[in-house]
């Protein structure tokens, strides 16, 4: 579990990292107001670079004061490239008491009321578009909320086809029947959705009983399309329970996207008998096809993959390594270095060496330097 006491630390120095804040307000004709909204973009955002760069989008109910924590998680996980960058929209409902109204159900049926629906309309024939009207928003779309919101969140899973891909429940209200209602639509929804639920043993006992029944059933299921993940913390209440759950759901949600680690490494890629490559490939498939962010492969990662490769001597797989590099780094040594590798390998040195030396004549890529690449062919003379 990622130490959740530097949420604390998050906090204090997410103003390190250039986030730009925005507060926008929406003409509501379905809640005949005008409902204010918190955007925060990345820090790259704005560079001449990534002017078609689309980003996944976090929507925050309960904005007022669930923005900071989310904000400041995000803002350090972007930094070290351990998260990717999310657009965070923050939907304010302090004033008056709105989430109150925002989010009323009918005891009787357990669904939302007249405003409920209102608020849900909201969301989706007004707010969304605003933002995906004005904002460089990716496919891949989370929501969050805290008790009461949390538990209205849910109605979005309820449609056919939900707008949002991946939900963080933290300690949520859960109304008449969702226990059930809820696990068996996440056993039957067909495209990929990842759900996290949190409680813990300070959280207020009826609320917490009826989430451990929903975590229950959710559980019988095996839905392979369903990516689900549910904490129970201690030592925490209600309120705290909020600061230690935001990394952890966000981990589980961006799992796919970290570099692989020690862990994945040992477990899953050295253990392979052939296919490190596809391995690699399809990782990074599945970060742009699920999460809709597209990034070149991380030159750490193809470390770890030319180290599994070599540990099982599938060193033919180095050739198929050379042209993903290829893809990523373009006329860089990158490519060159696991062309020369393969052939060194194979015992065709010449070959090798032509291979570095072209390398030589190309850009470097990190530690790939022209020296390298000359201090391999100098090697094999």
């Amino acid at each position: 579990m990622k130490n959740n006491s530097l949420l604390f630390l998050f906090l204090f120095t997410a103003s390190l990292f250039a986030q730009k804040r925005t507060n926008e307000d929406i003409q509501s004709e379905k809640l005949n107001t005008k409902r204010q909204i918190t955007v925060i973009t990345p820090s790259s955002y704005d560079a001449p670079a990534n002017k078609n760069k689309k980003y996944p989008l976090l929507v925050l109910l309960d904005g007022d004061y669930l923005l900071d924590p989310f904000a400041g998680t995000l803002s350090y996980t972007e930094y070290w490239n351990d998260l990717p960058e999310v657009i965070i929209v923050a939907i304010n409902q302090n004033k008056n008491n709105e989430r109150k109204t925002d989010c009323r159900i009918d005891k009787e049926t357990g669904l939302p009321d007249e405003f409920g629906e209102k608020f849900f309309d909201f969301m989706v024939t007004e707010a969304m578009p605003f933002v995906e009207k004005k904002y460089r928003v990716s496919p891949f779309k989370i929501i969050a909320g805290h008790d009461l919101t949390a538990g209205y969140m849910n109605f979005f899973l309820y449609k056919e086809n939900p707008i949002f891909s991946a939900y963080i429940a933290l300690s949520p209200e859960l109304p008449k029947e969702m226990e059930s209602d809820l696990a068996d639509r996440l056993a039957a929804i067909k495209t990929p959705v990842y759900y996290y639920l949190a409680t813990a043993d300070g959280d207020v006992m009826k609320m917490q009983k009826k989430i451990k029944t929903l975590d229950e059933n959710i559980k019988k299921s095996s839905n392979p399309a369903t990516k689900y993940y549910f904490d129970d913390f201690k030592g925490a209440s209600h309120y705290s329970l909020v600061t230690f759950a935001i990394p952890q759901a966000l981990y589980h949600i961006f799992s796919i996207y970290q570099p692989i680690t020690s862990i994945e490494y040992q477990e899953k890629i050295v253990t392979l008998k052939n296919g490190y490559v596809d391995y690699l490939k399809a990782k990074y498939d599945v970060i742009q096809k699920d999460l809709g962010v597209k990034i070149p492969v991380r030159i750490n990662d193809f470390r770890a993959i030319e180290a599994a490769i070599l540990k099982n001597g599938a060193y033919e797989e180095l050739k198929a390594l050379s042209d993903v590099a290829s893809k990523n780094y373009p006329k860089t040594t990158f490519a060159e270095y696991y062309t020369g590798l393969y052939y060194e390998k194979m015992g065709e040195n010449k070959k090798a060496i032509n291979a570095y030396m072209k390398g030589y004549g190309n850009s470097e890529v990190g530690d790939y330097t022209k020296d390298m690449m000359l201090e391999k062919a100098d090697n094999l003379k």
